[in-house]
């Protein structure tokens, strides 16, 4: 039976960028369980795949500091660029900070066709096991058997499972005793308890907030949903919030106390949001939408509130609804320049199978190129 010299599992954005920059005279074979290459890459960010950020740093992520610094020391936004570049894909910024294809995740798509067209490639095939035996491993799938000197798994999270997406690869960590946490949704919708049901009624609306989550403060849009709340800004909380409050500023920009200061206006109408939801956040804060001027300190007090509202959500929308999955292979256990196991030979884990998730805004797609880059030069 013939004998990978490496042999890749997944193939997504990790998989994919670790494949490109592997020597040319490997042998190498890709197992994915898609029946074609990318599918995550091809429908994110609304088929235009937003890649990376202009400002990424550690503090973007939720996971070992240490190992997130080292990766992007070695392969860093700029250096995605670059690479992308060569290939003649430019992605175009929006928002000031996201980097999206211009025309579609094609673009990338076609690179790493191109860059892996010499590759071997096992699509739409399932693994059901791995084991080493001596120096080489031996991977079970549903439709044959392979072997190979080296196994890089990038089998990614739980999320996404219409694309194939499982756990896998944190059974094959745990199957050579290698500490996981186990997967959990991130970047996803917020549900919420009775006491904030206030909120789904303004399903549709959306604002530009802050919201603190322990040490953290994001500042995006927020949309009311049906089942509770969501948009960018609460993706990114969902990654910091397991239980307990988090505080919302609905106005960011401005101070309330300023707005309703010596006017005859109603409250609802100094409030720089659509009226529906000022409304909605006056009866929730239990301030009577009255003239400004007639306010009492009390009142006063009570309306400061709109810039720190704290509630507890109840939970999230979910593995269904959620971007990516929090949880992986625990970093301690991966030598942090190689992403090899300490304790297992030959074998490495990057991308989002790795204890390593970061915030809505091509912070993850960063991370999984930047692995796979990583573990490739080490090979």
């Amino acid at each position: 039976m013939q004998i990978y010299d490496v042999v890749i599992l997944g193939a997504g954005a990790s998989g994919l960028m670790c494949a490109s920059h592997l020597d040319k005279n490997l042998n190498i074979a890709i197992v994915d369980a898609n029946e074609k290459v990318a599918k995550k890459l091809k429908i994110s960010g609304g088929g235009k795949c937003n890649v990376t950020n202009v400002s990424v740093s550690a503090d973007n992520y939720d996971g070992d500091m240490e190992i997130i610094s080292s990766t992007f020391d070695a392969f860093s936004k700029d250096d995605l660029l670059n690479f992308l570049a060569t290939y003649g894909v430019e992605p175009e910024i929006r928002k000031s900070r996201y980097y999206f294809c211009k025309k579609s995740s094609d673009e990338i798509i076609d690179i790493f066709k191109k860059q892996t067209k010499h590759i071997k490639k096992y699509l739409n095939t399932k693994v059901t096991e791995v084991q080493k035996k001596s120096d080489i491993f031996e991977i079970k799938t549903d439709k044959t058997v392979l072997k190979t000197k080296k196994l890089i798994v990038a089998t990614g999270g739980k999320s996404f499972t219409n694309l194939g997406a499982s756990d896998v690869g944190l059974s094959i960590a745990k199957s050579f005793g290698i500490k996981v946490k186990e997967f959990s949704p991130a970047l996803v919708g917020l549900t919420l308890q009775p006491s904030e049901f206030w909120m789904k009624e303004l399903s549709g609306l959306s604002c530009l907030v802050d919201i603190t989550v322990g040490y953290k403060t994001l500042k995006e849009e927020m949309l009311f949903a049906h089942k509770g709340i969501s948009g960018p800004a609460v993706l990114s909380a969902s990654l910091y919030w397991q239980k307990g409050e988090m505080s919302i500023n609905f106005l960011p920009n401005d101070d309330i106390l300023s707005l309703a200061r010596n006017t005859k206006k109603k409250v609802s109408s100094v409030i720089p949001l659509p009226k529906r939801l000022a409304v909605a956040i006056l009866k929730a804060l239990k301030v009577p939408d009255i003239e400004c001027k007639k306010l009492d300190k009390k009142m006063l007090e009570e309306l400061k509130n709109i810039h720190s509202y704290s509630f507890a959500p109840a939970g999230n929308f979910g593995f269904t609804k959620a971007e990516v999955s929090r949880g992986g292979v625990i970093s301690s256990e991966l030598n942090h320049y190689t992403f090899e196991a300490l304790d297992v030979s030959n074998l490495y884990f990057i991308g989002e199978v790795v204890d390593v998730t970061g915030e809505l805004g091509g912070y993850n797609f960063q991370w999984a190129f930047a692995s796979g880059f990583v573990c490739a030069k080490s090979i």
